[in-house]
C-alpha cells in the first residue's frame, strides 16, 4: 500500500476542518500516523508523524515546532490561526490548524481514520476482500465467499476449477445468501462458535461448507465460507482462522472509509447548502449533475426530549431512502433540519418525500414534515432551492405535512412579503396602522371589513357573504372607514398597499377574521 501523504491527507479532510500554513517540504511528504503531545512523556522519535499540540496554544508552540523537527515528524497541528509559521518553515515542519473549539480527540479520530483509510485500491476497500477470498480458496482448496452479518455476499474467489453448488451460483448472482429456516439455523450456530464450524449441505446436491466468524472487539463483522467437496487442506481449518483476522481487518478499515468518506460529503454538502463551497467543484465531488432540487425533512414536534437522538434517526431514514433510490447520496443534519440533494427530473421528488414521511413517522412515533426547493438548473443555484425549501417549511403543518414550493407559491411570497415589509420602517407605515387603532379605541370592525373586501375581489356582496352580513352593513362600513380613518378606496394602488399590509403585517385573512390564521404570515 502507498504511503499516505500529506496532500492525500488535505484532499481528503481539507477545508475548514484542516488548515494548511506552511509545508516546506512539500505536500508530497509522508504522514504515517497521528501523536497526541503529551507534555509529561519525552516525545517519541517517529518519522512521519503529526504532532496534536495538545494543551499547547498556537501562539505559543514555537518550542514544540523544534521538538518535533528532532523527531523526524512531518507536520504540527494546533488549535486556531495564530501559529508559528516562521519556526515551522526555520526548521522544515508542516504546520496546520484545526479550529478553536475543535475537540482534540474528535481531530486525532478524524486524522488518524484517513491516513488508515487512504489510499483504498477500490471502491469501499472491498477489493482486498476479494484479493483474500482468492487467497483462502487456493490454500484451503474450495470455492470461498466473504459476507457480511446479514449474508449479503461482500467477497468471493474467482479461482479457476474449484467445485461449487447451485447455492453458491444463486448467492452470488444475487450477492445475497437466500433466505430459509435450515440457514438462519446454521448462521445462528456459526455465530455462537468461537471458531471454524463444518456445515452439512442443506439440499440435495448441494455441498457442504466449512466456515468462521469475521469479529473484531466482540463485534461480529460478517463470516467466510468454503465449499468443502472432501478435498479440502488439512490445514484448512487454521488458514480459515488466520483468514478471519485478515478479513476483520479490511472489513474495519472498509468501514473507516465509508465512515469517513460520508463525513466528508456531509460536511461537503453543508457547505454547498450555506454557499461556502465552490458550488461546480462540489457538485463534482458529491457525485450530482444536471438539474437538482432540495429537501428538507424536519421533525413536527415542538419539543422532545431526546430531539438530538431523534433527528438523528431521522437523518438516518432520509439517507437510506434516498441511497435505495439514488445509490451513493449525500445527506446533512443542520440545525434539526436534515436536508438531501435529488436529482433531477422532479416528477417522483413529492413521492420520495411522502414515502420518507411515512416512513420516518411510523419508525419514530413523530410526525415528520418535508418540504421541495424549486428544481434548479446547475449546481450554482443550489443554495436557491434550500431557501424555497425551508420557506416552505414554515407553511406546513398537520394538513400539510409534505409540499413543494409551486404548490404553496402563494403562501410563501406572502411570508417574504411580511418579513420584508417588516424589516423596513417606510413598507410597514401607513393606514394599515390607523385603521386597527381605530378598531381597538372604538369597538369597530373595519379592518375584518376591508380585508373581506378585498379577498371578494372588491364585490359587495361577496364581502358582506365572508362577513354574513347584509351587503347594506358591508357598504357603511367601508364608507365609515374612509371617512374616519382616511382612506381612499377609489385609489387602486391604495387598496393594494393597504391589502398587503392588512393581509401580511396584521395577518388578517377576510374568510375567518382572526389575527394569526395563517400562522407563516404573522
Amino acid at each position: 500500500m502507498d504511503a499516505c501523504t500529506l496532500g492525500d491527507l488535505l484532499d481528503v479532510i481539507g477545508g475548514p476542518a484542516l488548515r494548511l500554513h506552511t509545508a516546506p517540504d512539500g505536500l508530497a511528504a509522508q504522514v504515517t500516523e497521528v501523536l497526541l503531545y503529551d507534555a509529561h512523556a519525552p516525545l517519541p522519535h517517529v518519522p512521519g508523524a503529526l504532532l496534536l499540540a495538545v494543551g499547547v496554544r498556537a501562539a505559543a508552540a514555537g518550542p514544540l515546532v523544534r521538538v518535533a523537527a528532532e523527531a523526524g515528524m512531518t507536520g504540527l497541528v494546533v488549535r486556531g490561526p495564530d501559529g508559528p509559521v516562521g519556526e515551522a518553515e526555520a526548521h522544515g515542519l508542516a504546520l496546520l490548524s484545526v479550529d478553536e473549539d475543535a475537540a482534540w480527540h474528535h481531530v486525532h479520530l478524524l486524522l488518524s481514520s484517513a491516513i488508515a483509510a487512504r489510499p483504498a485500491p477500490s471502491v469501499n476497500g472491498l477489493g482486498d476482500l476479494f484479493a483474500l477470498a482468492d487467497a483462502v480458496a487456493a490454500a484451503t482448496g474450495g470455492a470461498t465467499a466473504v459476507e457480511d452479518p446479514r449474508q449479503r455476499i461482500l467477497a468471493y474467489s474467482t479461482v479457476p476449477g474449484q467445485p461449487v453448488d447451485e447455492d453458491r451460483r444463486q448467492s452470488i448472482l444475487g450477492l445475497q445468501v437466500p433466505a430459509s429456516t435450515p440457514n438462519s439455523e446454521q448462521y445462528r450456530v456459526l455465530f455462537a462458535s468461537p471458531g471454524p464450524v463444518r456445515m452439512p449441505a442443506l439440499r440435495d446436491g448441494d455441498l457442504p461448507r466449512l466456515a468462521v466468524a469475521v469479529r473484531a472487539g466482540g463485534e461480529t463483522l460478517g463470516s467466510v465460507w468454503v465449499v468443502d467437496d472432501g478435498t479440502l487442506a488439512p490445514d484448512a481449518e487454521e488458514t480459515l482462522t488466520q483468514g478471519a483476522s485478515t478479513a476483520a481487518l479490511l472489513l474495519l478499515r472498509a468501514r473507516a472509509a465509508q465512515e469517513l468518506a460520508r463525513h466528508q460529503n456531509s460536511d461537503l454538502l453543508r457547505r454547498l447548502l450555506d454557499g461556502t463551497a465552490d458550488p461546480s467543484t462540489a457538485f463534482d465531488r458529491l457525485g450530482l449533475e444536471g438539474a437538482v432540487r432540495v429537501a428538507a425533512f424536519v421533525l413536527d414536534a415542538a419539543s422532545l426530549p431526546d430531539a438530538e437522538q431523534t433527528a438523528l434517526r431521522l437523518l438516518d431514514v432520509v439517507r437510506l431512502q434516498c441511497e435505495a433510490r439514488y445509490g451513493r447520496h449525500a445527506c446533512v443534519l443542520v440545525d434539526g433540519v436534515v436536508y438531501a440533494v435529488l436529482p433531477g427530473p422532479g416528477a417522483r421528488h413529492k413521492r420520495l418525500a411522502e414515502d420518507i414521511v411515512a416512513r420516518a413517522g411510523q419508525a419514530l412515533r413523530v410526525p415528520v414534515r418535508a418540504a421541495l426547493g424549486e428544481v434548479v438548473a446547475g449546481p450554482a443555484e443550489v443554495v436557491g432551492s434550500r431557501e424555497d425549501a425551508e420557506l416552505v417549511l414554515r407553511v406546513l403543518g398537520p394538513e400539510l405535512p409534505v409540499a413543494t414550493v409551486d404548490e404553496v407559491r402563494p403562501r410563501v411570497t406572502l411570508l417574504r412579503l411580511a418579513e420584508v415589509l417588516g424589516e423596513r420602517r417606510e413598507l410597514s407605515a401607513g393606514a394599515w396602522r390607523r385603521v386597527l387603532a381605530y378598531d381597538e379605541q372604538h369597538g369597530t370592525d373595519y379592518a375584518r371589513t376591508l380585508v373581506s373586501w378585498f379577498d371578494a375581489g372588491c364585490d359587495m356582496a361577496g364581502a358582506a357573504k365572508l362577513l354574513a352580513v347584509h351587503p347594506n352593513t358591508c357598504r357603511y362600513r367601508l364608507k365609515q372607514a374612509q371617512q374616519h380613518v382616511g382612506i381612499d378606496l377609489d385609489d387602486p394602488d391604495e387598496r393594494l398597499v393597504l391589502w398587503l399590509q392588512l393581509r401580511t403585517l396584521a395577518g388578517l385573512k377576510g374568510i375567518t377574521g382572526l389575527k394569526g390564521t395563517e400562522g407563516a404570515i404573522s
